[in-house]
């Protein structure tokens, strides 16, 4: 591992995710109590707990994000801005909205800009567009990051989770698509701080994770070359 990582902070770039099935009131309260404790980024829920972590982060540096049409993308238009204009109202202020694939897919670009528009219009709070580039081919992810950003994302994000996770290349690829006009999460997979470390360095400026105490504590362990 290259000396420069020893400098890099992981906190700041971490998104706190939740997002198991079987998440409590409980557990959800511990996630926001170590969101702030850590100074996380954002604490990341699904929808039905917005309201609570909104209560429990409020006047708190942790932004309170949640998931839109998760995780496939395939519900309606009008479902996805029901659901996003709901958790805006409930507290959420970033919202992570799973791109519809089958549209991409079948060429339907007008539909898939139109749909992530509507919802960066509507509800006034940054979108990170989920594109599951594990199901993409490279042109494919390429195409879906320009149509993202045309249509207003405040970042790019490379996935679920449920098919695949970030990879390096995958930021490196979207870094260089975005130019510096937006931002990428990359989220799937990150179990260890060298993973972490690499996709920072690749580009991503927000890191979606469940291992985030974990990674933290990584770093006490964490070997470094010189």
């Amino acid at each position: 591992m290259a000396a420069e990582y020893s400098d890099i902070d992981i906190a700041p770039f971490i998104d706190h995710s939740l997002l198991v099935p079987t998440a409590t009131p409980d557990l959800v309260e511990q996630w926001c109590e170590q969101a702030d404790r850590y100074r996380f980024a954002a604490v990341c829920v699904y929808p039905i707990y917005v309201r609570l972590a909104a209560e429990l982060l409020h006047g708190k540096k942790p932004k309170v994000c949640t998931v839109i049409g998760f995780p496939t993308g395939a519900t309606t238009s009008a479902t996805k801005l029901y659901e996003a204009q709901e958790a805006v109202e409930n507290g959420a202020t970033e919202l992570d909205v799973v791109l519809n694939l089958s549209w991409l897919k079948a060429g339907k670009n007008d539909q898939v800009h139109r749909e992530i528009a509507q919802i960066c219009e509507e509800t006034g709070q940054p979108v990170k567009v989920i594109l599951e580039t594990s199901l993409l081919t490279d042109t494919e992810k390429r195409l879906a990051a320009e149509i993202a950003m045309d249509a207003g994302a405040a970042f790019l994000k490379t996935s679920t989770g449920w098919n695949g996770g970030a990879t390096v290349a995958d930021v490196r690829l979207l870094k260089e698509v975005a130019r510096d006009r937006v931002g990428i999460k990359a989220s799937g997979g990150i179990r260890t701080l060298q993973a972490a470390l690499d996709l920072i360095l690749a580009g991503a400026s927000r890191l979606g994770t469940s291992r985030s105490i974990e990674l933290l504590k990584g770093r006490d362990t964490l070997e470094v070359e010189v």
